[in-house]
């Protein structure tokens, strides 16, 4: 079976905190860890109510503390929002207390809306034409010999294994190009998921971190008892997705029935683009799902996320997924 990883937003749930969701998240990762799911990562993001993971850096080291073998992580870290020395400083903190369990994925968006972006002290055009820069930059920094006068401490050394996240074929080409792993976020933005995977492939160039090329795919997954509770449990993402892409982003809201019959032509063509990647049912409606997405893409490990409104489903979400594989 294709190794499994756990993707983690941290969701705020209406009527929730962020306090709540840390310890949410911090559940989730010794569920996965328990289940043998082989990596927990956070994704950064900025200025989203329901979203908590912002201090990635931070929330991860919360982590760190409360697992003790599962791989944890940055899916991603957006770099062009930092600088590559204070990156290479804080995963070189979290390598030396979680020695040769931290991965660092690298993306180049804003995370944010533009507004976020600037009180980021960013300037989005020049920052992401800087980022393959910037990702030889925080290499150098954490490596063994940095060409660099600046030492990054911790970090000098340490070598924390590097991924490039994209979700357009240009992450493809900076992957292969320096021979990294690439994670493509196909959960959410499946449109050149296949164009991505396929330029990867046949550009790879082998490197001191990975000599063949390697690619983790994300994947949304809901799974239940029954075709129609997963269906109705999906429907709290589905309806914040929707929101989030018209521009009104929340928390994530309780699950209804029958959601895509209240939504229009234009968010249900929305919905199924993205559900081209993802598993929605029963245990064997998601092995289906699962097989039928690695039979296509030939994945090598698949990111799983699971939006679920309800804690507890989403942890039985990700234990019949489990089981699923094993």
């Amino acid at each position: 079976m294709t190794p499994l990883s756990i993707l983690d937003l941290s969701p705020i749930t209406e009527g929730s905190t962020a306090a709540q969701s840390f310890r949410n998240s911090l559940n989730l990762a010794q569920h996965g860890e328990k289940l043998g799911y082989r990596r927990y990562w956070l994704a950064e993001h900025h200025g989203m109510p329901g979203i908590a993971s912002a201090a990635t850096a931070v929330l991860l080291a919360h982590i760190g503390a409360g697992t003790s073998a599962i791989r944890i992580g940055a899916g991603g870290v957006m770099l062009p929002n930092h600088s590559p020395l204070v990156i290479a400083e804080q995963f070189g903190t979290l390598e030396s207390l979680y020695p040769g369990r931290i991965d660092l994925g690298l993306g180049r968006a804003p995370g944010s809306d533009q507004r976020t972006a600037q009180a980021l002290r960013r300037d989005l055009q020049s920052d992401a034409d800087q980022f393959p820069q910037d990702v030889v930059e925080l290499m150098d920094f954490m490596s063994k010999e940095p060409k660099q006068p600046v030492r990054a401490v911790p970090g000098m050394g340490l070598e924390v294994p590097i991924w490039i996240l994209g979700s357009s074929t240009f992450g493809a080409q900076l992957a292969a190009h320096l021979g990294l792993p690439y994670a493509f976020a196909s959960h959410f933005a499946p449109q050149q998921l296949m164009q991505a995977i396929q330029i990867y492939r046949e550009t790879f160039k082998p490197s001191k971190q990975l000599d063949k090329p390697y690619v983790m795919l994300g994947f949304n997954v809901f799974a239940a008892e029954t075709d129609e509770e997963a269906v109705f449990r999906s429907s709290s993402w589905q309806q914040a997705f929707v929101n989030l892409r018209s521009g009104r982003p929340g928390r994530l809201p309780p699950p209804v029935e029958n959601y895509r019959q209240r939504v229009g032509p234009a968010e249900n063509a929305l919905l199924d683009s993205v559900l081209s990647c993802s598993a929605v049912g029963s245990r064997d409606t998601v092995r289906a799902g699962l097989q039928s997405f690695v039979d296509r893409t030939g994945a090598d490990e698949l990111m799983i996320t699971s939006q679920v409104f309800d804690h507890e489903a989403r942890l039985r979400s990700y234990e019949i997924l489990a089981e699923i594989a094993a």
